[in-house]
């Protein structure tokens, strides 16, 4: 009995996942397991034990959650930056790190900047000081519409560049009649409105400015000279603004799946500011200036996120297809863990890729 139950147990540290460690007590469940689990090195990865996890929620969870495995826990606890997860030499090391990797609240630069804004329109976009930016982050503040108020629109939109520079700051004329102005949060007064600029003129503005003369249907992620665009939640943002966008220029953080919730459900931008960044946003009133400069910190980070180069780092590049084909499947029980993990690719576009372009 004891020797049967050894070699069971055995066997299933045979079919012991190489990426998340979950155990099979087959190998051709694990190879199941492995075609749909998107494994990758540009998953976050606890640095003490290597395992993967799919977001840095999952990580943080591994690491210091309710139920941490210990020895990782202990580790961290003395060794690692509590913002960006990272394992350090030492603890002196961990302090010097984790006091450049907090970021401090925008709110005391917002009002110089605003200030040279006159917090009214710069109706023209200023990229010359910017030499002409590769990415920008967008925000929109919405008052509401309809007789209840619920109704987003489009009332501030302001465009920033990667070093925080306000490219284009406008107040906007909604469409339609405000029932709603939502001051608490907006501070936006009717008389803001009154001479704002039409929606759709402003809208047709951005759009010249994101595609940068490259035509909609030619726009590409690599090599093109639109615009990779930052934000968070830009699905509303963007259809508030009544504007479309190649969605492979897109840099979302409410749908980026390292930002997300092990839940796969989007975190706030507050929440993923403070956890990551080490600051608080969205105190009083709230400014899109303040929601770029967070969303472009996050991508920042992500972006420059070190990982092992690929040829073809995605799942649905067609070199990866038959990776864990059906017809393979003999083949693959053959292969051990680690050979099958090095064959998984990522179901995600990893932003460090943006880097590499």
């Amino acid at each position: 009995m004891d020797y049967r139950l050894s070699m069971e147990s055995s066997e299933t540290l045979r079919n012991k996942c190489g990426g998340c460690y979950r155990q099979f007590n087959k190998k051709e469940h694990l190879v199941e397991h492995m075609r749909i689990s998107y494994h990758s090195v540009h998953e976050p990865i606890c640095g003490i034990c290597n395992k993967h996890c799919r977001s840095f929620d999952s990580l943080r969870e591994h690491l210091i959650g309710p139920l941490p495995k210990q020895e990782c826990k202990n580790i961290f606890s003395i060794c690692g930056c509590r913002f960006c997860l990272t394992i350090l030499e030492s603890p002196n090391a961990r302090r010097i790190h984790q006091e450049r990797c907090q970021f401090s609240n925008v709110n005391s630069g917002l009002t110089s900047r605003m200030a040279a804004l006159g917090l009214r329109d710069n109706a023209i976009i200023d990229y010359t000081s910017s030499r002409s930016p590769r990415v920008v982050a967008l925000s929109c503040k919405m008052v509401g519409g309809g007789s209840d108020g619920s109704l987003d629109l489009c009332a501030r939109v302001c465009i920033t560049d990667e070093s925080e520079n306000v490219v284009f700051h406008t107040y906007v004329k909604p469409t339609m009649p405000v029932t709603n102005y939502r001051y608490q949060t907006t501070g936006i007064r009717p008389e803001n409105l009154r001479d704002a600029m039409p929606l759709k003129h402003a809208q047709r503005k951005i759009q010249e400015f994101l595609c940068n003369g490259e035509p909609m249907w030619k726009i590409r992620p690599r090599n093109g000279k639109a615009r990779i665009l930052v934000g968070h939640g830009l699905d509303n943002h963007l259809d508030s603004l009544q504007l479309e966008y190649s969605s492979s220029m897109i840099r979302d953080t409410a749908e980026y799946p390292p930002l997300m919730k092990s839940s796969k459900l989007s975190n706030s931008l507050k929440y993923l500011t403070q956890a990551y960044l080490g600051y608080d946003i969205h105190v009083g009133i709230q400014d899109p200036y303040e929601d770029c400069v967070a969303a472009m910190r996050l991508y920042t980070r992500m972006r420059y996120q070190k990982h092992r180069i690929e040829a073809y780092p995605l799942a649905s590049d067609p070199q990866n297809r038959n990776n864990y084909g059906a017809w393979r499947q003999n083949e693959l029980e053959r292969m051990s863990p680690e050979e099958l993990l090095d064959l998984s690719r990522s179901d995600y576009y990893c932003w460090c890729l943006d880097s590499v372009s």
